[in-house]
């Protein structure tokens, strides 16, 4: 979907960017230009940039996985 129409910025656009280490909306205006025109679309940015934020968070710490206990030696 279409984020940013003065720019034809989309979720993938985002979502790229946040992949790329994008992590606020200066970085997105500076690298795909989001809000720099007309501005109505900063909101929706920033939802989507939260959304992927919050997602590249998930993936990189996973809650599900914790590190395994050493094994015993038998000495």
């Amino acid at each position: 979907m279409y984020i940013c129409l003065c720019n034809a910025v989309t979720e993938k656009d985002i979502h790229q960017a946040v992949c790329e280490g994008a992590c606020s909306m200066r970085d997105l205006r500076q690298q795909l230009g989001v809000a720099s025109q007309c501005g109505r679309c900063a909101t929706c940015a920033k939802a989507v940039l939260d959304q992927e934020m919050q997602h590249a968070k998930v993936v990189q710490y996973p809650m599900h996985q914790h590190p395994r206990p050493a094994l015993k030696q038998a000495v």
